[in-house]
């Protein structure tokens, strides 16, 4: 994992820390999953779901760490963890190097403040600095929040995968792949 040590960025009047995952995050990243599972339905685990031992989020994040071309960035609010951003190779052959996938979530509270698109600049830039050239995501699309900051970055929309998710209820969610030039 590309190791972005910790940096102080302010957001809107106020400081936030960004630094890469470390093994000792495991327990702390196990309870996000569940929780950022349970405050959206833009999501694709229910928070039931997120079922993996605090052991096996260490070795993920340790396997994460050998890996120069992967990032899982976390940013906090004092000692508070905020959110995280990753940056994972979209594949593992030579003919999709040039390619990777993103992800991003935040706790709700923390929506609207500035910090995910901070956390995907910084991202992003590493990627490129990884060697990528272009950075991939999907989103459902009714998330038009997370739409907006996408194309504010510079993402286009490239297709729709209609019924990705299906609800509790039966209803459906389209998601909408989008595809940024690095």
């Amino acid at each position: 994992m590309a190791n972005f040590s910790e940096q102080f960025i302010e957001i809107q009047g106020k400081e936030y820390s960004f630094r890469s995952a470390r093994k000792e995050d495991a327990q702390m990243l196990v309870a996000y999953l569940r929780q950022t599972a349970a405050e959206t339905p833009y999501l694709l685990r229910e928070p039931e779901e997120v079922t993996i031992s605090a052991e096996r989020e260490q070795n993920f994040i340790m396997e994460k760490e050998a890996d120069d071309r992967e990032l899982m960035l976390l940013c906090f609010d004092g000692e508070r963890h905020v959110g995280n951003c990753s940056i994972m190779a979209a594949g593992g052959m030579m003919r999709q190097a040039h390619r990777c996938g993103v992800a991003i979530a935040l706790y709700q509270e923390y929506w609207g403040k500035g910090i995910g698109t901070k956390m995907m600049e910084i991202a992003l830039e590493t990627a490129r600095q990884m060697g990528y050239e272009q950075a991939e995501l999907d989103v459902v699309s009714a998330n038009e929040a997370a739409i907006r900051l996408y194309e504010k970055l510079g993402f286009r929309q490239y297709g729709v995968f209609p019924h990705n998710m299906k609800y509790r209820d039966g209803s459906y969610a389209d998601c909408v792949w989008m595809m940024k030039e690095l």
